[in-house]
């Protein structure tokens, strides 16, 4: 997997922790500096950890499907870049509003690190099945992953719920893309 493809899953992975970023900064009265890197790191740990959990666990059954393996990418991804977008979208047609008594505490950053994160899993198996160097493709989605996060807090407290919709279903857009660029790969030999 080259680098470019590499950057891409990462960034359309890291869409559902910026959009929930993006919501925290708009939302929570007691979220400054501090609050913001707190959460950047996690969400990017989560994001890291998830896809080698996800790629040992499918190491484990990755020589039988090996012949399917672009099938199995294509599903992955489109499964979880399509529930992005339809998540976005329901969002876009019924914003939740943000209540001023909102405090961010600890539970609830863990809670939306492993939430935001539940995805990553499922591309570590794919990972397995496209026999992919995981340490090096999970400190990668780790780092983006906080990067997004860092600018996602910054734009909340600017610019608002909207750009958080828009960037989960580009999120989605993106790893369904992926994934037909691998099927088309493995197919077509493109």
């Amino acid at each position: 997997m080259g680098t470019t493809t590499l950057f891409f899953i990462a960034l359309g992975l890291s869409m559902d922790a910026f959009a929930v970023s993006i919501s925290n900064g708009m939302c929570y009265q007691n979220f400054g500096r501090r609050q913001a890197v707190a959460c950047s790191f996690a969400f990017g740990l989560f994001q890291m950890l998830m896809p080698i959990a996800g790629y040992f666990a499918g190491r484990s059954f990755s020589d039988i499907i090996q012949s399917a393996d672009h099938w199995v990418a294509l599903i992955l991804l489109a499964a979880i870049g399509g529930k992005m977008v339809r998540d976005g979208i329901q969002e876009l047609r019924s914003p939740e509003s943000c209540s001023p008594e909102k405090v961010f505490s600890f539970r609830v950053l863990v809670l939306q690190a492993v939430a935001t994160s539940i995805d990553a899993l499922a591309i570590g198996i794919s990972f397995a099945v496209l026999q992919v160097q995981i340490f090096t493709a999970a400190g990668f989605i780790g780092c983006i992953t906080f990067l997004c996060c860092l600018v996602g807090n910054r734009l909340g407290h600017r610019f608002g719920l909207i750009l958080g919709t828009r960037a989960e279903i580009l999120g989605g857009c993106i790893l369904i893309g992926i994934g037909l660029k691998i099927f088309l790969e493995h197919t077509l030999g493109l």
